[in-house]
C-alpha cells in the first residue's frame, strides 16, 4: 500500500499541526482586535457559483463532480462566492459595515510548486457596506498587523499599494480602449515575471503604441505625483489618485508608514478589483506574495449577492509558514506532558490514578505508564514524552501523604505533600 499523500496535499504531523495552530491563533487574535467576527461555509458548493464569478475557464482548475442527486458541485477554490451568498441572505438586517473573517481550506487542481499547493488554508478578511478610503486603509493595516504579530518587521516585508482606477486612467491616456483594458492590466501584472519584449507585445495588442508601451515599462519607478502628471485631466482618474493619497495618509497616521510603498505596476490579475489593490511581499524577494487583496465594489452583486461596496484580502498559510520558518519565527512548543505520575508498585495505582485525574481537572497535561513497568522504565517513558516533571508515588511516600517530585530539566528532587501538589 502506498502511504504517501496525494500530490499537492499535506499531512499535518504534530509539529506541523502546532505551527498551523499558531498561525490560526494569531490570525484570530488580530482579526478580533479589529472587530471582525468569524464565519464559515460549506466546503462543497454548486459549480455554477464559481463559474458565475470567474467564467468557464475556472472549471479545469476545480475538484468537481456530479453528486448522487445529479448536481454539478465543486470543492471550494476560494471563499468569496460563498461569502457573497451568505452576506446576501442576511445583508438587509445587519448593521453596516459588515466585518467578517474566515479560515477555510481551499482546493484547486493545479500544478504544485513552491508556495502553491492543491490545498491550503487561507485567512479571508472582508468589509462590506463601506466605500470610503478609510476602510481601504483599515483593511491594509489589518494585513500588516497580521505579519507584525508573527514578529516580522518593516525591514522584512512591505505592503505594495496601487489603485486599479488610477492605473486604468494611465492606460487610457496611452491609448488603451475600454474593451482592451483587461488585456492591458494582465500585461502589466506580469512586469516582474515576463521579459520587457513580452509585456510590450501584449500592450501593443491592447492598442498601445510601441513608444507608449516602452514608456509604460518604466511605471514601477514612478511615485504618485509623477504618475498623476501623466494621466491627463480625467476627473475620475484624478480623484482615484487623490483617494489613494488619502489611503497613504491614513496608514501614516496609524504609524505604519514604514511598511507601505506605492507600486503602480501592481494591478492584481483578477478583473473584479475596482479601486485600491495591495499585496504584502517579503523584502528579500524569496517567496510569492504573502497576501493580496483590494476593493471589489461590484463583485458581490455579480455573483448573486447584495449590491454593496466591499473590500478584503486573502492570506494563505503555505507561503506564510515557509516565511516564518525561514526567519526563525516558529515558536517553541510547550511540552505536551507537564506531569508524568509514576507508581513504585501496582499497589499505588489507585492512588496514582486519583492524582492523575485531579491534576487533569486542574488543567494540567498528565500521563502515566499503562503497562506497570519498573520505575526505571517509567522514568525513561517520562523522558521520551518530554515531561516537565515526574510525581513518584511509593508506599513510604503515600503513608506520609507525600510524593517525590523531580524536575526533569535539572534532576532536582524533593518530597512534597500531596495536598500542595493538587492545589498548585
Amino acid at each position: 500500500m502506498d502511504l504517501t499523500s496525494l500530490p499537492g496535499f499535506r499531512d499535518f504531523y504534530p509539529e506541523q499541526m502546532a505551527l498551523r495552530d499558531h498561525v490560526f491563533t494569531v490570525w484570530r487574535e488580530v482579526a478580533g482586535r479589529y472587530g471582525f467576527v468569524e464565519y464559515d461555509g460549506p466546503p462543497l458548493e454548486p459549480l455554477d457559483l464559481y463559474v458565475r464569478k470567474s467564467g468557464e475557464e475556472i472549471v479545469g482548475q476545480l475538484y468537481r463532480f456530479t453528486d448522487q442527486g445529479g448536481r454539478e458541485v465543486a470543492l471550494r477554490p476560494e471563499m468569496t462566492p460563498s461569502f457573497a451568498r451568505m452576506v446576501g441572505a442576511r445583508a438587509g438586517g445587519m448593521p453596516k459595515p459588515i466585518r467578517w473573517y474566515s479560515i477555510p481550506q481551499l482546493f484547486r487542481y493545479e500544478r504544485p510548486q513552491k508556495g502553491r499547493l492543491r490545498e491550503h488554508f487561507q485567512l479571508n478578511l472582508d468589509i462590506v457596506g463601506e466605500a470610503g478610503e478609510l476602510s481601504d486603509a483599515e483593511i491594509i493595516a489589518a494585513a500588516i498587523d497580521m505579519l507584525r504579530a508573527f514578529g516580522l518587521s518593516s525591514e522584512e516585508f512591505v505592503a505594495r499599494i496601487s489603485d486599479r482606477e488610477l492605473i486604468g486612467g494611465l492606460l487610457a491616456a496611452h491609448g488603451v480602449a475600454p474593451e482592451a483594458m483587461g488585456a492591458a492590466f494582465a500585461a502589466l501584472d506580469k512586469l516582474d515575471r515576463e521579459s520587457p519584449e513580452w509585456v510590450c507585445g501584449r500592450l501593443e495588442e491592447a492598442g498601445v503604441s510601441e513608444r507608449s508601451a516602452r514608456e509604460l515599462l518604466g511605471i514601477p519607478e514612478l511615485d504618485l505625483p509623477a504618475l498623476l502628471g501623466r494621466v491627463g485631466d480625467d476627473p475620475a482618474t484624478l480623484e482615484a489618485g487623490e483617494r489613494l493619497r488619502r489611503v497613504f495618509d491614513h496608514l501614516e497616521s496609524f504609524g505604519l508608514g514604514a511598511f507601505v510603498r506605492f507600486d503602480p505596476s501592481l494591478v492584481r490579475g483578477l478583473a473584479y478589483y475596482t479601486g485600491t489593490v495591495f499585496e504584502l511581499w517579503d523584502r528579500r524577494g524569496e517567496f510569492r506574495a504573502i497576501c493580496g487583496g483590494g476593493r471589489y465594489d461590484r463583485l458581490l452583486a455579480a455573483v448573486g449577492g447584495p449590491d454593496l461596496p466591499a473590500l478584503g484580502f486573502g492570506m494563505g498559510d503555505v507561503v506564510l509558514s515557509e516565511l516564518l520558518k525561514a526567519r526563525g519565527l516558529v515558536p517553541e512548543q510547550p511540552a505536551a506532558i507537564q506531569d508524568f505520575v509514576i507508581c513504585v508498585t501496582d499497589e499505588q495505582r489507585p492512588a496514582a490514578l486519583g492524582v492523575v485525574h485531579a491534576l487533569r481537572d486542574r488543567g494540567r497535561r498528565v500521563a502515566y505508564d499503562f503497562a506497570g513497568r519498573s520505575v526505571g522504565r517509567q522514568f525513561k517513558a517520562a523522558n521520551q514524552v518530554g515531561a516537565e516533571r515526574t510525581i513518584v508515588l511509593g508506599p513510604d511516600e503515600l503513608s506520609r501523604g507525600e510524593a517525590v517530585v523531580r524536575e526533569m530539566s535539572t534532576g532536582e528532587e524533593k518530597s512534597v505533600p500531596l495536598g500542595s501538589i493538587l492545589s498548585d
